[in-house]
């Protein structure tokens, strides 16, 4: 597949030229979160199919912002991870992704897929480090089936997929009410008062919760969108 070019001697044109293809900032934000195996990757990226899949994949090796590992016992399979370039571009796509939240995230749609492992990424675009000053505290998140943790260290968090081996704090939610938050149509508070969520674990840990992540207000784009 030929590579596309800007022809601009310019770092944000170089570097459109390395990840701005379609589904390859995608790929991006699957890997930040840890390897992936292919079948993963195909797994949430709905809609991508294999052959543009592994054409992203031999790009992204190509230039210098993954590579292909083998997993650590018990699972020792073929996988994907970014190198340091890839990791690098990992602030770039949180900022992103707290754009999105201001300027461009509305009503669900019908066609619109979700997987509740995107949180992994988007607890860390929401992370008020202020608010984790000398907390200590490892929560783990279960949402239906999908199952993630965040190790919040002083005003740092890391998040990864997976259940956490000593959690201080579990919160476990429903997919639907999970999606009611994330759009700001619902509190964590109502969710555990009506039973869509329900929390358990160190009663500290929880009370620091609540001010742990925080969903920029929406705002509209136009002018005359914000004011119909």
């Amino acid at each position: 597949m030929e590579q596309r070019t800007y022809n601009q001697y310019c770092a944000t044109a170089h570097t459109l030229d390395l990840i701005g293809e379609r589904w390859t900032l995608l790929l991006i934000r699957e890997l930040l979160t840890g390897p992936k195996r292919f079948g993963d990757l195909q797994t949430s990226l709905r809609g991508l199919g294999t052959g543009l899949l592994a054409a992203r994949l031999k790009h992204l090796e190509r230039e210098g912002l993954a590579h292909k590992i083998t997993l650590p016992p018990p699972a020792r399979t073929p996988a994907y991870a970014l190198t340091e370039a890839g990791e690098e571009l990992g602030p770039a796509i949180l900022e992103l992704a707290r754009w999105g939240l201001k300027w461009a995230m509305a009503e669900r749609r019908a066609s619109e897929t979700f997987h509740p492992g995107w949180a992994v990424l988007g607890l860390r675009a929401c992370f008020e480090p202020e608010a984790a000053a000398g907390l200590h505290a490892v929560y783990e998140f279960r949402i239906d089936d999908e199952l993630f943790h965040a190790r919040i260290d002083d005003g740092a968090i890391e998040t990864l997929h997976g259940p956490a081996q000593h959690p201080d704090a579990i919160i476990t939610i429903s997919q639907e009410a999970f999606l009611r938050l994330t759009s700001q149509d619902l509190s964590l508070a109502k969710a555990i008062e009506t039973g869509a969520a329900s929390t358990s674990g160190d009663e500290e840990a929880l009370r620091r919760l609540r001010g742990l992540f925080r969903l920029p207000t929406p705002h509209a784009r136009k002018p005359d969108q914000a004011s119909s």
